[in-house]
């Protein structure tokens, strides 16, 4: 039996519940399956954490989790502290430390869930989206001067390198290869971003030269919103830049139903690190402790970190006990239904332990 060392970093708001709920489903997954077996670690890290130390994790945070297979992560950000801190405190220190350059976040229309769009259903809304995780628009780099003054300026610049977009833009044409219709759009804004957006479509149109079976095509990133909404069917697989692919993502859980629907995951293509797997509906303290939280993006992350651990049978049972239960109608207000947390969490554990699924 194989035995995978999993870090679980719940951090803030609904973070805890829904990553016991998918802790839960793993581990009667695990039972049912009988070939592997997770052992967790949980790091208590996030705002909590912050009020006490002033750090949201440790100086050594990174080297305490380098050696774990992946890491199962919820959400950062509280009301009492500045969102920059959250973020640049816990999970881009970790995105960028281990290098997962590859954001990965799958939306399709699950069976019982409403969408917003009219005349669309599951079946018609089924894409990828690859986001640059490592440099773009979150590079970090910048600064303000002159504070407080009225001269005071910010800056925020956007790097793009040529080994960081290349590497994207492999990974985005390779996972369109790995699909039924073989298609990927780039989405940039090249027309106004006349600079780093224009290198992004030169290097598609060099990386596509490698691809030949697949086919692509390229948007601007306003025009692409109205693509999401207007014609879904249109498109599969999607690469974006870090800031362009983050908004046109929460787009997509939107469109699907429900941002708690939707998951995603940190890669390190080449597995120097571990990767992180995360869901991406943020902490959610309007709901936290309230027992609502939906878990089906936490399950649906589940299943990716398992893709990507090579456990795919295993993957694939736990994707078809969401979309089951979903299609029952046990489901969580956010998307209609009138279940709670728990009681979607324990519908999936016994549609994986006695249907034949």
């Amino acid at each position: 039996m194989i035995t995978y060392k999993i870090a679980a970093i719940p951090a803030d708001g609904i973070g805890p519940e829904v990553i016991a709920a998918g802790l839960q489903a793993l581990e009667v997954l695990a039972a049912r399956d009988g070939s592997f077996q997770m052992n967790v670690t949980t790091f208590n890290w996030g705002s909590d954490y912050y009020r006490r130390t002033g750090q949201m994790m440790p100086p050594d945070g990174t080297a305490q989790l380098k050696d774990f297979d992946a890491i199962f992560f919820c959400a950062v950000g509280a009301p009492d502290v500045p969102d920059h801190i959250t973020l640049w405190g816990l999970r881009l220190p970790i995105c960028q430390g281990f290098d997962q350059y590859a954001n990965v976040r799958p939306t399709r229309i699950l069976p019982g869930i409403q969408t917003p769009l009219k005349d669309v259903g599951p079946g018609d809304l089924d894409w990828v989206i690859v986001r640059e995780n490592s440099e773009g628009e979150y590079s970090g780099h910048g600064g303000r001067a002159h504070k407080g003054l009225p001269e005071e300026v910010g800056t925020e610049v956007a790097i793009f390198t040529r080994v960081g977009v290349t590497r994207i833009m492999r990974y985005a044409f390779r996972q369109a290869q790995s699909r039924p219709r073989k298609f990927l759009t780039v989405v940039t804004k090249s027309n106004a971003q006349r600079f780093g957006m224009v290198m992004w479509d030169e290097i598609a149109a060099e990386v596509a030269l490698e691809f030949l079976d697949v086919s692509w095509d390229k948007m601007l990133v306003d025009a692409m919103t109205v693509r999401m909404v207007k014609d879904p069917k249109s498109l599969d697989t999607i690469v974006a830049t870090n800031l362009h692919a983050d908004i046109l993502s929460d787009l997509a859980g939107a469109l699907a139903g429900s941002l708690g629907v939707a998951p995603t995951a940190n890669i390190d293509p080449e597995r120097r690190f571990p990767s992180m797997f995360e869901p991406i509906h943020g902490s959610a303290f309007d709901i936290t402790g309230k027992g609502i939280a939906n878990p089906v993006a936490t399950f649906w992350t589940a299943a990716q970190m398992l893709e990507h651990l090579g456990e795919d049978a295993a993957a694939k049972r736990l994707m078809r006990a969401v979309e089951a239960v979903c299609a029952s109608g046990v489901m969580t207000p956010d998307v209609g239904g009138t279940a709670n947390t728990q009681q979607v969490t324990d519908a999936v554990c016994e549609a994986i332990r006695t249907t034949n699924i």
